[in-house]
């Protein structure tokens, strides 16, 4: 029913690499609020969750004086750049359809508008869905990258995720919704 699952996205070591920097309870999280937020949105929760999974895959780590300058991030950072970059050349690698990889790349890129001139864009559903999703999950100062999970939950909460969409494609019949 679907090219790759979440769980195959999640335990690829370069999406296991980049997530450790980002915040690997950070990125479920946002999957999770991804899942909720695509019925409303009417969009395939298989390419909402992986794009939310994948949608802080290119952050840097901002540190001054061994502490994280927030305020140097906010002024030098394109993580959302790099990630969508990251995330289709990963999605491509591990067997997803090419158009979805590139749908999934797009949200990522559009996630957020720090580093975008000001002014509105128009999201299709799809970025609609991350954006509001990670901003559900975020927190002052960053501290949403810093929280912890044990793998093993993590894990579960992939798993769990990855039933969820399969229960509702076949609910659906929309394997190709975007």
């Amino acid at each position: 029913m679907r090219n790759v699952t979440l769980e195959a996205v999640f335990l690829h070591p370069i999406t296991q690499r980049y997530l450790k920097r980002s915040g690997v309870a950070h990125a479920i999280a946002v999957a999770e609020h991804a899942f909720v937020l695509a019925e409303q949105y009417h969009v395939n929760p298989d390419h909402a969750t992986k794009a939310a999974l994948l949608h802080d895959v290119g952050h840097y780590t901002w540190y001054r004086e061994g502490k994280w300058d927030y305020d140097m991030y906010r002024k030098n950072d394109i993580h959302a750049i790099k990630g969508a970059s990251r995330a289709h050349k990963l999605l491509i690698r591990i067997g997803e359809d090419r158009q979805v990889a590139k749908e999934i790349a797009v949200a990522i890129l559009l996630h957020t508008d720090s580093y975008l001139p000001t002014g509105e864009l128009q999201l299709k559903p799809l970025q609609q869905v991350v954006h509001l999703a990670d901003e559900a999950d975020e927190e002052s100062g960053g501290n949403h990258h810093y929280r912890r999970i044990d793998d093993k939950v993590a894990l579960e909460r992939v798993r769990l995720l990855d039933k969820k969409i399969e229960q509702w494609l076949r609910m659906n019949g929309m394997k190709h919704i975007i």
